[in-house]
Parts: C-alpha cells; structure tokens; sequence
C-alpha cells in the first residue's frame, strides 16, 4: 500500500471527544471475569487455543543465532508426547535474528514477528525507525511490533505519533502492524483508551498493550479497555483490529481469565489467532503442563520442558 494511499485511508481522530473511562467499573467487570470457572472438557479446548495464540518470544540483548534457533525448534516441537497439540501463532525476536527464524522455522505455518522502530524505548529518529522496519520484513518478517513514542504520546504532539504509525505502516508492506502502547508509561486509562483509538485510526491491524520490558505490562484492566476500544471502533468502521497482552501473563488460569474477556467483550470472531495473541515465553509451559495434568491427574516434571 503507498502511503498516499494508507493516508487516504486513515484520519487523526479527535481524541478529546473519546468518552472517559469508568475505573471502578471497569474493576467490577475485571473482578466477574476473574469469578468465572471453565469444565474441564472445555478447559483443555480453552488451553489448547491459547497455545495457537501465543507468539513465542525472545527479546534480549544476549539472544544469539542458536537461542533463536532453540525458540524456533520449541514452536515446531511443543511437546510431541502429546497428540493433536496447535503450534504456536509466531515466533517473536529482534531484526537482525529474523533470518535465522526464517530459515529454522522453514514453511510450518508459524508467522515470525519482529519488533521494531527502536524497541523497546522508541527514541530514534523516524528514518531509523523506518529503516529497522524494512529490514526486519526484508529479511522475512511478515508482522512488525513498532512501539509508540510515548514522550510525544504525553506532550499532546498527537498528530506526530499519528504520522509515524502511518509511515511504519507504509513501510511494513504486506507485513501485519502490531502498535505497542506501552500502557505501562501511559499513566491512566484514559490515555490508554486515547491511544488505542490513535493506533487504530493510524492503521493498526493489532493494538498490543507493552513490551515486557517495564512493569506494570499487561493487566486484565488495561486490556478490557483496550478491547472496549477495538469493540467501539469496529462498530464505527466495520473494521476488526486485533489485541495481543504482553508481559508478565506466565500462567493458563490468568490466560483463561483473558480469554472469557475477549469473548464476553467482542465475541466468537475474535477468538483465533488471527485477532487475538498472547506476547510470552514461560507462558506456553504452563499451558503444557495443564494439558498434561488434564489428561493424566498429575503435573509432569517441568524437567520435561525447555528452559525459555
């Protein structure tokens, strides 16, 4: 798509017209979800699809070529004991180790995500933010995870932000655009609901909470507001945009808790991976660990499962 084009497209909302946030109803509604219990036959579906939602992630300066190709091997092979297993949505690393999930993970069907535009603080230059972007989807990246320049998110410079999530898009090519809020910065969620409808307007496939590098990361609280967000812009536009969590979601009832909000807050057609993503690693351990403990009464040794 041209960026004459993606401009055409998307327009700078007016975010002083977004309605303020209802804190301590959101609360309530974060506490019901948390209260609900799941059968267990439907609890192994339930964690069986959060599996085939997980973007598997390793974001670290000492990441090597033989981690990667590790993490990679782990997508591929979850744990082949267990029959009938998804593989995960994505393997998720840094631009310059995209070639080497690209050439470990082969024609699978496993998507390979990249985070770029100077992650995870976002303070460089537009043109290398730009230049991260398009070579991470040359190197065989087909989604891109950019964070927001939160400092401009927070002096008001809206439309700034706005002209670079356009132009990140631009440049992602056919690449799926991941926008990183990094809510945890943002201070209130009212900024955050602010800043989901920027993203969106801007071109978002997918609104994605934090980068797992500050705390607090994703919280039910933020993420209900982020899908109130996508709910209320979907019906004003017709178009889906997608959600992914990131950080500090390490264990499956916290997952599931997620879960019954996607559903309870957008439906049955955001409950794939291709609307939905958890952004973790020791995440899909847990999850294993669970479906193992489903089908035989007790928890495997986490021996039997590899270190992330």
């Amino acid at each position: 798509m041209s960026l004459s084009a993606v401009t055409s497209t998307f327009k700078l909302p007016d975010l002083s017209r977004i309605p303020t946030v209802d804190e301590v109803g959101i609360n309530e509604r974060v506490a019901r979800f948390q209260s609900r219990s799941i059968k267990s036959a439907s609890k192994v579906e339930a964690l069986k699809l959060i599996l085939s939602m997980i973007d598997l992630t390793t974001l670290e300066g000492q990441d090597t070529p033989g981690k990667v190709r590790q993490l990679c091997q782990k997508a591929i092979h979850l744990h082949d004991s267990i029959p009938g297993l998804p593989h995960v949505a994505a393997v998720c690393v840094y631009p310059t180790m995209v070639k080497v999930a690209k050439k470990a993970l082969g024609d699978r069907g496993i998507n390979i995500a990249s985070v770029a535009t100077a992650f995870p603080s976002g303070q460089a230059p537009l043109s290398v933010k730009l230049d991260d972007t398009r070579m991470a989807v040359a190197e065989g990246a087909n989604e891109i995870d950019m964070v927001i320049s939160r400092g401009e998110f927070l002096a008001g410079n809206y439309g700034m932000v706005f002209d670079e999530i356009l132009a990140i898009k631009e440049a992602c090519g056919d690449a799926h655009l991941k926008v990183i809020l990094e809510t945890g910065e943002l201070g209130t969620l009212d900024r955050v609901r602010q800043a989901s409808e920027l993203a969106m307007h801007a071109g978002a496939d997918f609104i994605k909470t934090s980068t797992g590098k500050i705390q607090p990361a994703a919280t039910m609280q933020v993420t209900l507001v982020m899908l109130q967000a996508i709910r209320d812009y979907f019906a004003a536009t017709g178009r889906m945009v997608g959600m992914k969590p990131a950080g500090g979601i390490a264990h499956s009832k916290l997952a599931i808790h997620y879960l019954v909000m996607l559903r309870e807050t957008l439906g049955n057609a955001w409950m794939t991976p291709q609307w939905f993503r958890f952004g973790a690693s020791s995440l899909a351990n847990d999850v294993l660990m669970q479906i193992r403990k489903q089908a035989t009464g007790v928890y495997q040794s986490a021996d039997y499962f590899s270190k992330d």
